[in-house]
């Protein structure tokens, strides 16, 4: 199971905005991304256009899933902007991790701008059968546990 903490986005948007100055450094607000289970393991899709694939970092610990990335500021010094509202900097997303997720198989990959990283359900959270057997009677009967998540 995962937790999503939505609040997370509204504090990081919130210090962002008591922080920042106008015309300075034009950190990303956010990390769109979408989450959903799909069989037996969910799928984090996370749009980080113009981002250095070599500088998307995902790393877990203690149950947090921490994925953050840097998008290089422009170096045009001679340049007179007359728009500039794409972010540059660093972006950072984090996801709780419940007791049900195989943290050791968890995998990413990064193409043309999008992260994926796919998050397998331990085998101790699968659905499983479990045989009961009736005392003294030859026959057994066979239940079947539902995962709730």
């Amino acid at each position: 199971m995962l937790r999503f903490d939505p609040f997370s986005d509204f504090d990081a948007l919130t210090r962002g905005l008591l922080a920042g100055q106008t015309g300075s450094n034009r950190a990303p607000r956010f990390m769109p991304m979408d989450l959903c289970k799909v069989d037996d393991h969910y799928v984090l899709t996370a749009d980080l256009p113009g981002v250095d694939p070599g500088s998307v970092d995902v790393n877990v610990d203690n149950g947090m899933l921490t994925i953050s990335a840097h998008r290089t500021a422009r170096s045009e010094d001679s340049a007179q902007w007359l728009a500039s509202e794409r972010f540059y900097g660093t972006y950072r997303r984090q996801l709780t991790l419940g007791d049900g997720i195989d943290t050791s198989a968890i995998s990413a990959t990064y193409e043309n701008g999008v992260l994926t990283v796919t998050i397998p359900v331990a085998e101790k959270a699968k659905p499983r059968k479990i045989e009961i057997n009736h005392a003294g009677s030859q026959t057994s009967i066979e239940a079947t546990t539902v995962d709730a998540g």
